[in-house]
């Protein structure tokens, strides 16, 4: 399992609003979408390595 690790986040309000109603309409806890989001990202800009552990992808076991 990857390693995970923790820090703070400073995010603006009205962002911050918008990501848990997406979560919620995804039924992913706020940490798991914010994650899917950045990985998204990530993955089409080309700086996401092609091949994860299935671990990786799913958010492994996530707590918020």
């Amino acid at each position: 399992m990857a390693k995970r690790k923790s820090f703070a986040l400073r995010i603006d309000s009205r962002t911050l609003d918008a990501m848990q109603r997406w979560a919620k309409d995804d039924l992913r806890s706020l940490n798991a979408q914010i994650e899917y989001v950045l990985r998204e990202a990530m993955r089409k800009s080309g700086r996401l390595p092609k091949r994860q552990s299935d671990d990786d992808r799913t958010g492994g076991d996530d707590a918020d």
